[in-house]
């Protein structure tokens, strides 16, 4: 039985594979490791713990190591810290394979542990493009894996042209789009479940969800970003579904941007949520108006739902998207009449461009079947 090591750093990488976590735990020829580190564990930026509590899946190692968010110098540290402590893990449990999911700074610690432990190394989302310092360190992780599995057929391209062998590259789908397939009808009220703050919009009313996070080559500008977002939002005057950033450089002036704009504003219909569970959250998706912010849920999960998704400055710049997409610069003006504009188109066709919901199920097969080579061959160009 092979013993798969998936390392989850942020709430975001276990959206990303949730699915995939399930669909190895349940394979006869797998043994599941989960690993957790960085803002995974910190409530405020959405500790994932209780959630796979919930799920019966097993954890395996809790690593806290994050430092000061707001840092560069902390972010390198923490990516330190992770690599030390990552090391003894793989030491003392020997996975035969390690799992790292797409670019966020932490991740590349995984693949520096494994790969110099000479344990095969599996990456999921390589080959996309963002324009920032993320494609730094999801390229950095596509010279080190073995094994690779892309959202779409252009990143499994994109790779090949990198000097990853082809039979290295599987395009298997975004496994978060594999959640979208799997809830479709919940009945919850968030507001019991997750608490938050601010006033309760009603949900069976056109609202907006936003979702904004700090550029991490623009941290200098994060509170005027979130800033010109919230006067947009006021402005537009509809209910708003608001949620927390990621732990990233630049997130501490996006938290200030808004907590001040709620504490001068508490008439506004807005409500605010640090985190929600992945089939609530989707659910909440299907029923908005329009996504608004810089995360690529906008991308991701608004394009095969359909919903109209205005994406705010230059995050997601080269990130393949859909026609439900509409970008704009990180100004008021621009955020007033992006949104407008969606909301008088409606939804969108739903497009396949991440998936058809089963990336899970095709990575577990993979990771069970496939031989792992280490040493790497790049193709000669």
């Amino acid at each position: 039985m092979r013993k798969i090591c998936v390392v989850l750093t942020a709430r975001a990488s276990y959206s990303r594979v949730k699915t995939v976590l399930t669909a190895i735990h349940a394979h006869p020829r797998l043994s599941l490791q989960i690993v957790i580190t960085g803002s995974a564990l910190v409530d405020r930026f959405g500790n994932i713990l209780p959630h796979l509590e919930a799920e019966n899946l097993p954890v395996s190692a809790i690593i806290p190591n994050l430092l000061d968010v707001e840092s560069d110098t902390a972010s390198a540290k923490t990516t330190g810290l992770a690599v030390v402590e990552l090391a003894t893990f793989f030491a003392n449990n020997r996975p035969d394979v390690v799992v790292t999911v797409a670019d966020r700074f932490e991740t590349i610690a995984t693949a520096i542990a494994a790969v110099n432990m000479n344990i095969p190394l599996a990456h999921i989302q390589g080959g996309e493009i963002t324009g920032n310092i993320d494609d730094r360190i999801r390229n950095s992780i596509t010279q080190l894996a073995d094994l690779h599995f892309t959202a779409t057929e252009n990143a499994r391209t994109r790779l090949i042209h990198m000097g990853v062998l082809p039979h290295k590259v599987y395009h298997t789908g975004c496994p978060a789009i594999d959640l979208i397939y799997q809830h479709k009808n919940l009945d919850f009220n968030p507001y019991e479940i997750y608490g938050g703050v601010g006033v309760g919009p009603n949900l069976n009313t056109p609202f907006l969800m936003v979702l904004q996070h700090p550029v991490t080559t623009e941290t200098a500008h994060s509170k005027w970003q979130i800033d010109n977002t919230l006067r947009a939002m006021a402005a537009l005057n509809m209910p708003g579904i608001w949620f927390w950033p990621n732990a990233d450089p630049g997130t501490a002036g996006t938290a200030q941007g808004i907590r001040a704009f709620r504490e001068e504003h508490p008439e506004l219909p807005f409500h605010f949520f640090k985190n929600m569970e992945s089939a609530h959250f989707i659910q909440l998706l299907r029923k908005c108006a329009c996504f608004v912010g810089n995360s690529s849920v906008g991308i991701r999960e608004c394009s095969a739902l359909g919903v109209p998704a205005v994406n705010i400055g230059s995050r997601q710049n080269g990130r393949e998207r859909g026609p439900n997409v509409t970008d704009c610069l990180p100004d008021t003006d621009a955020i007033i009449a992006a949104v407008r504009r969606q909301l008088a188109h409606g939804p969108f066709a739903p497009v396949t461009l991440y998936g058809t919901g089963n990336a899970g199920e095709q990575i577990a097969r993979q990771l069970a079947t496939i031989p792992f080579i280490l040493k790497k061959h790049l193709l000669t160009i």
